[in-house]
């Protein structure tokens, strides 16, 4: 199911998208990137351009002006994309100032002045105004040797793209104007000393210099700072694939909190970033100094209040116990969570404390506890305290909850009602998709794969009431990558694998293996290729699936070793596996996977015609799976009945049996269960027509043939060739007892050819299922 505490996070970086940055010394600085951006802008208020592409340009000028520095290969590419008149005048501009100083110093006294330019987009309230403005003054105050290191920076950032130098240029860093230099008035000799002693004389390495693709290492200014921390918080909440990977993002933060250590928002999208590769120690470290920074910050200076030091230490506990949650460390998760209890009742914050109860029952929950208690506490308050969210999340693990302790499925879908009320009435876009993806969870594990692919494909067919920035896709959240693994594997159940290779191959273009989701179809992935390959036999390649199944679910990891175990006749080992998950899983409440280790060790009582004691095991997971309304395991439980009474001689009972469970299994039942159903009923048939007189039996025998034939359609579906020899040696013998001898031929032959090609004796067919 998706989970639902993931969306309890509390995220103090934004606030309604904007992020709250620490507001840098440092103002602005000409570097030849922003001399290539005043180019273009020069351009763009001198020159007449068609109405199409001069919108396209004007979308490019804030990204330009507040993003990071780009190589001029990058720049240019992306201004001829949008018009390639424009971007050859401002090539041929850059190339007349890398002529000479006085071609650059005479480019600067001849830009549009934003005082005078009232009719033009620079003038000086608009962004490019205050741009150009930010960029005359700090090219004003550099002294004459700041002006021609400029000039040799300029050049070298224009030959490094239309020519390779032999010997490189020294490439000075970035020459400061701080706040005061923002004024009319300064002292120059006073700034000209200062930036001198900051500038290294002595030459860079060639390996030392930047290429021309590797992005900008100098320090970001306040507003290419805020630019880059909101751009990159926003995509890893909505769109993750669009996000820096995690190592470059981590280079680029690391690059930012060299030049200011104190910068509290970079700290805490190192701890998001580190949260994606499950890096405890970092996220950790980076989380507790965002909020050390926070309180020591001259806005977070009050004693108490909303806006005080105190919120700040009350949110820091509750994140630390979010993100011990996370990693499963529960002992240190409630410790955090009485912490931050404390200091909220101490500041009588009831929104706060309100998150902590939803924390307090979630976490309840992770550990196996019943904590329907709390959470209905916790939908109580937050509907008193007016919090829709929390209600709606604190609604959404009711449902879990109801889901695991066996509520019908009317029950839940009632519960389900009135959360999505709440969602339309506040439009809370994220959890009508969670909601969506609970709802098909739900009726996949009800084994209704009908309304679960219904579910499914509304959900992928919903459009998003988020807006839209940065070109965001909005399907590249958790609930999209759940309703997606299910589809995948309804669709195998189906025997439709091409279709189940165009879904996994959307989920890897959408959720890479860098980001954090994507161990959801890596494990889909993995489970598929495993029933696979043991449907066709091969059971030596689906060992190791099962390794890497146990590196993401040690609980299915353990289930799959038992089952290739049992396949290569290593019965002992696969009882002391399935005995030891059992005990895991009653422990953990895990219903599904207690009643799937039931059967298989009935099946392994079968290899030892210990039919007779496997009936209990059965009759116990029947009894579970009932109660607990999961028609699909109980349906597989009367198949593993029904072949046990047809073993120990009772065909008539097994054939009553198995009939109850036949029309749940051919209308929502995978294309396997449907084929051993019918292989069963079949050889339920052939044993009773040899009690029958003569007429009666030649019938069931007739009618026998008959359900073989349609267990060879579905068999023949998923290409299991092990099930086609078992169905055509029965039908070879059915026909040899009607007296259909061409009839018997054929299957014979085909009976032999894949014995040949199997090259394996198999398990008699006698013996299973």
């Amino acid at each position: 199911m998706a989970s639902v505490h993931e969306s309890l996070y509390f995220n103090p970086m934004m606030t309604n998208g904007v992020v709250h940055a620490n507001v840098f010394g440092i103002k602005d600085w000409v570097t030849p990137y922003k001399i290539s951006v005043l180019a273009l802008l020069s351009e763009m208020a001198t020159s007449k351009i068609a109405l199409p592409e001069r919108r396209r340009l004007n979308k490019l000028i804030l990204p330009l002006q507040q993003g990071p520095d780009l190589s001029l290969g990058q720049f240019m590419k992306t201004v001829e994309d949008c018009c390639p008149q424009t971007a050859y005048a401002v090539k041929y501009r850059l190339q007349e100032m890398t002529d000479g100083v006085l071609h650059m110093e005479c480019f600067f006294s001849t830009l549009p002045t934003p005082y005078n330019a009232f009719e033009s987009e620079a003038y000086k309230t608009s962004v490019v105004g205050l741009f150009m403005r930010h960029m005359l003054l700090a090219y004003n105050k550099l002294s004459f040797s700041q002006v021609y290191k400029l000039y040799k920076s300029l050049q070298q950032y224009y030959l490094s793209h239309y020519s390779k130098p032999k010997c490189q240029v020294e490439l000075p860093p970035p020459l400061f104007a701080d706040d005061a230099d923002m004024e009319l008035t300064g002292n120059e000799d006073t700034i000209g000393d200062r930036i001198k002693k900051e500038e290294p004389d002595t030459p860079l390495l060639e390996s030392e210099l930047r290429t021309d693709d590797a992005p900008s290492r100098g320090p970001l200014s306040q507003k290419q700072a805020e630019y880059f921390l909101a751009r990159q918080a926003y995509l890893l909440k909505n769109d993750e694939n669009k996000s820096l990977k995690p190592a470059a993002l981590q280079d680029e933060l690391n690059n930012m909190l060299k030049f200011n250590p104190d910068f509290a928002e970079a700290h805490y999208l190192n701890y998001l970033n580190s949260i994606r590769v499950q890096d405890i120690y970092i996220s950790t470290h980076s989380l507790l100094h965002y909020f050390d920074r926070l309180i020591l910050s001259g806005s977070e200076g009050k004693s108490n209040g909303d806006e005080g030091y105190g919120r700040s230490l009350r949110y820091a506990a509750l994140n630390l116990a979010s993100l011990h949650c996370r990693f499963g460390h529960y002992q240190q998760a409630g410790l955090a969570l009485q912490e931050a209890i404390r200091i909220a009742q101490e500041s009588n914050d009831h929104v706060c404390l309100q998150h902590c109860l939803s924390w307090l029952y979630t976490l309840e929950q992770m550990k196996g506890s019943d904590s329907s208690v709390l959470t209905e506490d916790s939908v109580k308050m937050a509907a008193h305290f007016c919090l829709p969210y929390l209600a709606s999340l604190g609604i959404q693990s009711l449902v879990q909850q109801g889901a695991v302790q066996g509520k019908t499925a009317h029950e839940l879908m009632d519960l389900l009602k009135d959360t999505d009320i709440l969602h339309w009435k506040h439009s809370l876009s994220e959890l009508i998709e969670i909601s969506l993806a609970q709802t098909t969870s739900i009726w996949r594990m009800y084994g209704k794969s009908t309304m679960a692919q219904q579910q499914a494909q509304l959900l992928l067919n919903m459009s998003s009431l988020e807006p839209v920035n940065f070109g965001v896709q909005q399907n590249n959240t958790e609930a999209f990558a759940v309703a997606l693994c299910h589809l995948a594997e309804l669709h195998a159940e189906q025997g439709l694998y091409g279709a189940v290779s165009e879904v996994l191959k959307h989920l890897k273009e959408q959720f890479p293996p860098h980001t954090q989701h994507a161990k959801l179809w890596m494990l889909c992935e993995l489970k598929i290729q495993f029933e696979r390959l043991m449907n066709d036999g091969k059971y030596h390649l689906a060992e190791p699936q099962v390794t890497a199944i146990a590196a993401l679910n040690n609980s299915e990891g353990l289930y799959r070793k038992a089952q290739v175990l049992k396949a290569l006749n290593r019965t002992t080992e696969a009882y002391s596996i399935l005995q030891r998950l059992q005990v895991h899983c009653e422990r953990t409440k895990c219903t599904e996977m207690i009643i799937r280790v039931m059967l298989s060790t009935a099946a392994l009582h079968w290899e030892s015609s210990g039919f007779s004691t496997a009936l209990p095991l059965l009759l116990k997971a029947l009894a579970l799976a009932r109660q607990h309304h999961l028609q699909a395991l109980a349906s597989e439980t009367i198949l593993h009945l029904a072949f046990t009474q047809l073993m120990l001689g009772v065909p008539e009972q097994a054939l009553s049996v198995l009939h109850e469970a036949m029309e749940p299994i051919l209308a929502h039942g995978a294309v396997m269960d449907k084929g051993r159903a019918l292989l069963l009923a079949a050889r339920c048939q052939m044993a009773m027509a040899g009690f029958r007189p003569n007429g009666q039996g030649q019938a069931a025998l007739s009618l026998a043939v008959e359900t073989l034939d349609e267990a060879v359609s579905y068999f023949s579906m998923l290409n299991c060739k092990e099930r086609l020899r078992d169905v055509y040696y029965l039908q070879a013998r059915l026909y040899h007892a009607l007296g259909q001898t061409p009839q018997r031929n054929k299957r014979a032959m085909l009976f032999r050819l894949l014995d040949l090609e199997l090259q394996s004796p198999g398990a008699t067919v006698a013996m299973r299922l």
